[in-house]
């Protein structure tokens, strides 16, 4: 087999490879999530995380790029740090949080996962997600989309520092969103 052969069968098997890991990192992730083992789960992201999720817009054809506030200067659902998220995990440790009293039960699934750019130590990710959020006897909510993550390798280890979730509603049908998505 000629040289340029297995360097590109090396090459590929290197992609396939890094594909898989980051999937296993995101099912995971949602696995923790499911869990409720938020404290494990905070430990994901990075110290300078930014998790975002503008809020949507129905746009006229032909004007898209409208159809998301824009990251740092409109209103989104969430424009958070990792402090942020640590204190919205605590609020919900209380047990005294009104919107989840009881806690939700919840089943994330994350598919179609894509590399986008590959790095030395980063990687963009694009993926879908579906979130079922059960309460009490009766309040069901699905929260379907996209995620964009920035993933970073930490001391050995898939960290994230950026995640970019669009919901594909634009009216929040739920009484609350205190899931993480």
């Amino acid at each position: 087999m000629a040289v340029d052969a297995l360097v590109e069968i090396a090459r590929e098997l290197k992609e396939l490879r890094l594909a898989r890991e980051i999937e296993q990192f995101l099912y995971a992730e949602a696995e923790l999530l499911d869990e409720r083992r938020f404290d494990e789960w905070l430990d994901l992201f990075t110290e300078d995380a930014r998790y975002w999720m503008p809020m949507r817009r129905n746009v006229k054809f032909g004007e898209q790029e409208r159809e998301n506030t824009r990251e740092g200067e409109e209103v989104a659902w969430f424009d958070e740090g990792k402090p942020t998220l640590a204190q919205r995990v605590q609020q919900i440790k209380t047990g005294i949080h009104w919107a989840e009293e009881p806690l939700s039960r919840v089943c994330h699934v994350v598919s179609n996962v894509q590399l986008l750019t590959v790095a030395d130590a980063e990687v963009t990710v694009k993926s879908r997600f579906i979130a079922y959020r059960n309460r009490l006897e009766d309040e069901t909510d699905f929260f379907v989309g996209k995620r964009e993550d920035t993933l970073r390798r930490v001391n050995g280890e898939w960290k994230i520092a950026r995640r970019a979730v669009f919901l594909d509603q634009n009216v929040l049908m739920a009484k609350n969103l205190t899931i993480f998505l």
